[in-house]
């Protein structure tokens, strides 16, 4: 089963940002959305999330359309994870995580014995429950988002919506982050997410959906569709595909060095 869009257009007023994207993500697979600012990475995420409504297209999950999912049933399919950021108050990571259940209790309620148990299997899950009663921005970066990731897990929806979960990460943090989310998706979660990192789609992802002008420039396996030509489409610089350890690993780098 999966995530499909489904000739997807939307428009700011004249302005129109989404030309007829037509894709899908299977559960068990990371995809990564390439392409450069202002190409429309964000609409689609919203899109996708039913905070903005499409002119045209649908999103389906499992075959069925979303359109008329509640807030509520909607949060029991999909997941949003955005970049590290600090929030107005410290919260505790475990208020942060338990935030993720929200959507499992009535609108006056306060997280149960039930609750309090996935954020706790969330945290334990990946590694950072000694951090439970740590506040959220006295943490580093890299344990913030795996922070967001636990909140993510807690709501238990199967399909994670990420924004470039790795940016302003130093190198270990960005490693330890995107193994993380490659895990996920092994363990049978269908991830999206956005990266301006060609490398980073290389090494991790199962599919690759670059954007251009609206629309999909390619999708497909990572070393079926990344190569010279797109990166210059996409990005504007020259660069030549390196193979490393038997073909197993590919990098971009620079035509000019």
């Amino acid at each position: 089963m999966s995530l499909e869009i489904c000739d997807l257009c939307f428009s700011y007023g004249e302005h129109e940002v989404l030309k007829g994207l037509s894709f899908s993500v299977e559960y068990g697979e990371l995809l990564s959305v390439l392409g450069p600012n202002g190409v429309g990475k964000s609409t689609l995420f919203r899109c996708i999330l039913s905070l903005l409504k499409p002119q045209k297209g649908e999103c389906l999950i499992d075959g069925k359309s979303t359109a008329g999912f509640s807030a509520k049933e909607l949060a029991g399919y999909i997941a949003y994870i955005p970049q590290s950021h600090y929030p107005t108050f410290n919260y505790s990571v475990m208020d942060m995580v338990l935030m993720g259940t929200t959507a499992q209790v009535n609108a006056m309620s306060v997280p149960g014995k039930r609750q309090v148990a996935l954020a706790r299997e969330a945290l334990e899950r990946l590694g950072i429950a000694h951090l439970a009663s740590r506040g959220y921005t006295n943490i580093s970066g890299g344990e913030r988002q795996l922070v967001l990731i636990a909140r993510a897990i807690a709501q238990q929806a199967k399909i994670l919506i990420m924004d470039e979960p790795s940016a302003n990460l130093d190198y270990g943090n960005r490693t330890l982050v995107m193994r993380t989310v490659k895990n996920l998706a092994a363990e049978g979660y269908a991830i999206i997410q956005s990266t301006h990192d060609p490398d980073q789609a290389f090494l991790y992802s199962d599919k690759v959906l670059a954007i251009q002008g609206g629309k999909v420039l390619a999708w497909g396996k990572p070393e079926d569709t990344i190569n010279s030509t797109l990166i210059s489409r996409l990005y504007g610089v020259d660069v030549e595909i390196c193979s490393l350890k038997d073909d197993k690993v590919r990098v971009c780098v620079p035509a000019d060095l």
